[in-house]
């Protein structure tokens, strides 16, 4: 069975990730049969848990789950490791006897609880003693009525405050100062403070790599003269050749031989992820996660879509996020590094059809469903293929974090 679920990354307050959201939605009402929320969370459990392995989606960080009260009545959670699921109450949810009792039970099973998108009322204090994190909404929710949870749970140590849609640093810095402990959002994916700055050596050396393997004809003398001239590119570039990623029988000994038995495609691959990589080294780690999955679901929805380049979509995903790495306004990145007009034209002004696939990456990122499905219709993609491309991004992107060794 082929479901929609988007995956949010919840950080803590170093901006280290903590967990993520699972987020489950059906697709467009003529495509797909319309559930109601227990059917979708009965959904979601089969297609994570027995389909596809929390692991993928988690590594081995916890997941958060939506839960309506049916659902936890229908003992759904228990279907779930209680060490890798947050069970997520969701707001619509009310206070009550049989919520309480579930509550309880849950929590002599050893899971975590949350309460989403709190509204607060004084019965939920007789719950305080079984929640572990309050879920606000960061951007409803105003100062005063944030202050009176804080003076609610004060009695209650172990509560912590997540803040839900926290989308700049400036919101994640007021959060911070109230006090919360966790932040979900895509602050940490937007740029904290313009500035501009020189590339080192090192990243001019890779984006002269970028530039070499982007012409149709690659100059393999280029190339590894280049190389041998960077010990640290070098040690790199054969730690990832001989890397489980790609499971070969004998190991590679020679740049040459590396560039080689990657072939052009893979070598770009490998460079524009090493690129990120390097200068996103004072980021969250999570950043260039997001870069290398945006960067893989691009790629896999350019063959889905007929598109003859897909190296390109697979580079204009991987650099969406360089404004938000360097800190600098995209425009002004773009006139540093020598990538072709159609990707900067998809970055700076979101013109073509890489941008169209960036779209649809950043509809699906928030769990945009309805925009996300009109997109997808509108590129007359296989609307069954487009989960699983992003399920395949989400599992690469993990195993290039291993295979690369920075975070």
């Amino acid at each position: 069975m082929y479901f929609y679920t988007a995956r949010q990354p919840i950080l803590d307050k170093d901006k280290n990730l903590f967990a993520y959201e699972l987020l489950f939605r059906d697709g467009v009402e003529n495509v797909f049969p319309e559930v109601d929320s227990n059917e979708a969370t009965s959904r979601m459990i089969e297609g994570s848990q027995l389909n596809l392995g929390l692991d993928e989606f988690l590594g081995d960080k916890p997941g958060f789950i939506n839960f309506t009260l049916d659902s936890l009545l229908k003992k759904y959670p228990s279907m779930l490791p209680c060490e890798q699921v947050v069970i997520e109450i969701l707001e619509t949810v009310q206070p009550g006897k049989r919520l309480l009792a579930e509550c309880e039970s849950l929590k002599a099973q050893g899971y975590i609880l949350a309460l989403d998108d709190y509204i607060h009322q004084p019965v939920w204090r007789h719950f305080y003693p079984l929640i572990d994190i309050i879920k606000i909404d960061f951007r409803a929710t105003s100062l005063d009525i944030i202050m009176q949870i804080k003076a609610a749970i004060k009695d209650f140590p172990h509560i912590k405050l997540l803040a839900e849609k926290v989308e700049s640093n400036e919101e994640f810095l007021q959060a911070l100062d109230l006090g919360f402990e966790y932040f979900q959002g895509y602050f940490f994916s937007r740029p904290e403070m313009m500035q501009s700055r020189a590339l080192s050596p090192a990243q001019m050396t890779l984006a002269e790599l970028l530039y070499e393997t982007a012409k149709p004809e690659m100059d393999l003398h280029t190339i590894t003269s280049v190389f041998e001239r960077d010990v640290h590119l070098s040690y790199k570039l054969l730690r990832y050749t001989n890397s489980a990623v790609f499971k070969r029988r004998t190991d590679i000994a020679t740049i040459k031989q590396a560039i080689v038995v990657l072939g052009q495609a893979e070598l770009k691959r490998f460079l524009s992820v090493l690129f990120t990589a390097q200068i996103s080294s004072d980021k969250p780690a999570e950043l260039m996660r997001l870069a290398m999955t945006r960067a893989r679901f691009a790629e896999d929805i350019a063959v889905l879509a007929g598109f003859a380049e897909v190296s390109k979509a697979f580079l204009t995903g991987m650099m969406s996020l360089i404004d938000a790495i360097l800190d600098e306004p995209m425009s002004s990145v773009m006139s540093k590094l020598p990538l072709s007009k159609d990707i900067k034209d998809a970055l700076i002004d979101g013109i073509g059809p890489m941008a169209q696939f960036l779209q649809l990456i950043k509809f699906y990122e928030q769990a945009a469903w309805d925009d996300a499905n009109a997109l997808i219709l509108s590129l007359k993609l296989d609307s069954k293929s487009v989960p699983d491309a992003y399920h395949t991004a989400v599992q690469w992107a993990n195993e290039q974090m291993k295979a690369l060794g920075d975070h």
